[in-house]
């Protein structure tokens, strides 16, 4: 089954975008509170009807989000993840304000599949922890690259501050207690989600092609957020600050 096969099959999309959230929040209890103060900075810096480039979009979390309470507002979502991204087509089949393309973000040449030559926001989530620092790094030239001067980049995601050990192991402790707490009363984690995945009529051939690209899960650095806001001055953005944080994930903001 293609792509196109898969998206226009009978699915019921916003169940498995339903269970995707689901699945997630086991991970980030906060998930929708980032997302609101991302949205808040968005109105704040660049308005109410953006042009966004949703980086890494997966299912499309963010878009679903952004035009839910900005109706002008309008998106590219951009990702290599077959199963995520059928899912992604199948939600947002029909809606004009959204585009999504299959790109590799570790190619160079990623930005040129892009319909625009510029973004007023670039927004990612828990998703650019599977690179390491070096390309990483690269990326958020590629990124500086596409948003438009006086735009906005940003990331919310695993953010550790390597000094502070004691604090980052409890707390981590603490988080997996309640996620096996929440795994024993049913709720479905990362493997649980993607079994059912692959046993979905729709989904198990792209699921397939998606763990032939990562396998069973790509983890990179997580470096601190005083890395990401260094980082992301010296490959072209004025300024640079986290705007939220949990005691493990933080949202930084770059504006150009």
């Amino acid at each position: 089954m293609t792509d196109a096969d898969a998206t226009t099959a009978t699915a019921d999309w916003q169940a498995w975008q339903e269970s995707w959230d689901r699945q997630q929040e086991w991970y980030l209890p906060d998930r929708e509170e980032r997302f609101r103060i991302m949205l808040d900075m968005v109105e704040a810096l660049v308005g109410t009807a953006p042009r966004v480039l949703d980086l890494a979009c997966g299912t499309g979390s963010i878009t679903a989000r952004l035009l839910a309470r900005f109706p002008e507002a309008t998106s590219t979502g951009v990702d290599l993840d077959p199963a995520l991204l059928a899912i992604a087509r199948g939600t947002f089949a029909g809606d004009e304000r959204v585009g999504l393309v299959t790109a590799d973000l570790k190619d160079p040449d990623w930005p040129a599949k892009l319909p625009h030559d510029s973004y007023d926001a670039v927004l990612t989530a828990t998703a650019l922890h599977w690179l390491h620092r070096e390309p990483l790094a690269d990326l958020y030239g590629q990124v500086a690259g596409v948003v438009r001067d006086g735009g906005v980049f940003m990331n919310a995601d695993h953010m550790i501050d390597e000094t502070t050990p004691g604090i980052n192991a409890a707390e981590r402790a603490q988080r997996h207690a309640r996620m096996e707490q929440a795994r024993q009363s049913g709720v479905l984690g990362w493997t649980e989600w993607w079994q059912l995945a692959v046993k979905d009529p729709v989904l198990a051939e792209p699921t397939a092609r998606r763990y032939e690209i990562y396998g069973e899960h790509a983890d990179g650095d997580m470096p601190s957020a005083a890395w990401h806001a260094r980082v992301l001055r010296e490959k072209g953005f004025a300024e640079a600050r986290p705007v939220w944080c949990s005691p493990s994930d933080t949202l930084l903001l770059a504006l150009k």
